[in-house]
Parts: C-alpha cells; structure tokens; sequence
C-alpha cells in the first residue's frame, strides 16, 4: 500500500467533500442542531456533566453522519461518474485509494466534535470537565481507527450494490442507536445489546465518555479498550478478505458499471 497515495487521496478526499453541500450541513449544521436537542433532551436529566451526552453525543451523531453520506456514497458517486472501474484498475492499488477517501472523510468529520462543544458554549453556558485528558486523547485516536476500519468493511460491501443509497441511509441510524451515542447501551433490550458488543463503535464511545467523566478504574479502560482493538482486528480481516472476494468477482463478471 502506497503512502503517497493514501496522503494524495485523503487532500483531494477533503476537498471534493467539503465541496458538497450534503457534507457540509452533516458537518456543520447536524452537529448544532443535535447539539440543541440533546440540551432540551438533558436539561432535566439531573446529569452533572452535559459535556458526555450533549457535546459527545451530538459530535458523534454528526461524525457518523458525514462518514455515512461520505465514505459510503463515494462508492455509488465514483460509480455514476464512470470512474470507479478507472480506479480499480489503476496502478495504485484499489484499497490505497478507498481508504485515502475513508481516512480523509473521518479526519475531517472530527470538526463535528469541536462545533458541538462551540454550540454548548456559546448557547447555553454548559459547564463543561474533561476528567482524564490523556485517557480521552488516546480514546479519541482509537475511536477514529474504530470508525476507519468499520467504514472500510461497509465500502466494500457497497462496491458491487446497486442499492448504496438506500443502505447507507438504513445504517446511519441504527448505529446511533446501538452504539449508544446518545445514551447508554445498558438501557437497550438483551438481545439488542447483544449486537450492539459485537460493534467497536459502542467501545469507542464508552472510552471516550469514561475519559470525560474521569477514569477513576484504569483497568476498565484499559479492558474495553483491549476489546475494541480486537473487534478492529476482526473487521480489517473482514475487509481484506471482502475485497479478495470483490477483487476476483469484479475481474470475472466486470460488474463496477452504472448498469
């Protein structure tokens, strides 16, 4: 994999997607208009740090948002532009290229978190604490390997559907609610919550909450983190053996095209 590719893709990923006005109202509008509602939502919740479920929850949301419309719909844009067969069939190899757009799309996405916290700020005085600043750094860098990898695995099942836009707008909201951005995934039925520990999201957004509370049992951290990492690990083989797949029924049957 070439890192000069993943570097060239993720400059150009970031433009052409800024450019798009859906990207910019999941970036900027999303985040303040959820940031709003989980205020209203919270108000009288009796929870001391809004910062855990106003602030990381709307950021979440509108993250989530912009890779759902972004690292999923590129693939259905390269597609109706005729040129998702051309960057198959490049010399840089295909997964370089799909990861640059994934990487570059979720870096950019984090500008969601910071504009939820301005929106808290700045419209309702909400007094906001980071507890363990290092532990939520390093949550943080592990949530956006978390959201890469799990991005990667829904590209590639995307690549050969005729039906990206319906399934990137089914996916969007389940996730937030089986991950649990906005509330905690203990209030979900059993079996629900069964699915939601089997997805590396719902680990990243406990570590980050955990670390703006203030991460008073590091072994918990360090435990759900260690799970979440292994969960990662099993999507990126997931995803290396889907694109082995992809990569021999696409030489075969040629099916990238529009029709």
């Amino acid at each position: 994999m070439s890192f000069a590719v993943l570097l060239s893709t993720m400059r150009v990923q970031m433009k052409q997607s800024f450019a798009r006005p859906m990207f910019r109202f999941c970036l900027i509008a999303n985040p303040i208009l959820n940031t709003i509602l989980l205020y209203e939502m919270y108000r009288g919740s009796g929870e001391e740090n809004f910062m855990a479920y106003v602030v990381l929850g709307a950021g979440l949301m509108g993250l989530w948002s912009c890779i759902c419309f972004s690292s999923a719909g590129d693939i259905n844009r390269e597609r109706h532009s005729g040129t998702l067969a051309l960057i198959f069939a490049a010399p840089a190899s295909f997964p370089s290229i799909i990861l640059g757009k994934i990487v570059g799309n979720t870096l950019l996405s984090l500008l969601t978190l910071g504009i939820s916290l301005v929106t808290a700020v700045a419209l309702f005085r909400v007094p906001l604490r980071l507890g363990s600043p290092l532990y939520f750094l390093l949550a943080l860098l592990a949530a956006v390997f978390a959201f890469v990898v799990i991005s990667s695995v829904v590209a590639c099942l995307l690549t050969l559907s005729r039906k990206t836009e319906l399934y990137m707008n089914c996916i969007e909201i389940p996730i937030i609610l089986l991950c649990g951005f906005v509330f905690p995934v203990s209030v979900l039925p059993t079996g629900v919550r069964a699915v939601s520990h089997a997805l590396s999201p719902t680990y990243a957004v406990a570590l980050l909450r955990m670390s703006v509370w203030g991460v008073d049992d590091p072994a918990a951290f360090w435990q759900k983190l260690g799970v979440m990492l292994g969960l990662t690990a099993l999507y990126t083989a997931a995803s290396a053996l889907l694109y082995r797949r992809i990569d021999r029924r696409v030489r075969i049957a040629a099916t990238l095209e529009v029709a």
